[in-house]
């Protein structure tokens, strides 16, 4: 790849930091696509004690690619997502993706094809993870920066995604846990 290409890559990813998800940090500040990609990538390595036969290198690219699209569109939260916001974005990502040149056309659209058909464990684990990560920032979160609807949202938001697996379906549980104690906890402040 030219030297010249490579670098406009660089600028399409860089969107990527720069674009605010709806999510909030601890800290108080919105959180970049980037870095909810960056973590849930993180939490895909840390799984390949309990999914020994999967290949949690092509589950960790999955995240690091899932949000691509982002950088042509924006972020659209789950629950203002329009079957045309996904079909905007899919286009997008697909006109970038055969814009590449060899292997990159090749191996990117396989790989977003996987993901999409979630037939592979290896998508359906990126997918529960992606989910999760959301909601585990929400937990992390101050409780104000939440909408009304996101006290339900939080314990449903993922649950059939998790459901592939005993293991993804503890930590999904485990993360219900979590959503009713900082509800609790906020009732009493």
């Amino acid at each position: 790849m030219k030297t010249d290409a490579y670098l406009e890559l660089m600028h399409i990813f860089e969107k990527l930091k720069n674009e605010e998800r709806h999510s909030w940090t601890s800290s108080g500040r919105r959180e970049s696509v980037a870095e909810h990609s960056w973590r849930l990538a993180l939490m895909a390595y840390f799984m390949k004690d309990e999914y020994p036969d999967l290949d949690i290198t092509k589950v960790i690219f999955m995240c690091i690619c899932h949000d691509l699209g982002e950088a042509f569109i924006g972020d659209i939260p789950a629950f203002e997502k329009t079957g045309a916001d996904s079909h905007a974005e899919d286009d997008a990502l697909a006109n970038w993706v055969n814009s590449l040149g060899e292997p990159y056309k090749t191996e990117l659209s396989a790989l977003f094809a996987e993901m999409h058909e979630r037939k592979t464990p290896e998508a359906q684990l990126y997918k529960a993870l992606d989910r999760m990560e959301a909601l585990i920032q929400h937990n992390e979160a101050d409780i104000s920066t939440w909408l009304p609807l996101e006290y339900e949202l939080n314990f449903t938001y993922g649950m059939q995604d998790a459901a592939f697996s005993a293991y993804t379906k503890a930590l999904r549980d485990r993360i219900n846990e979590d959503t009713a104690a900082k509800i609790e906890a906020a009732k009493t402040e």
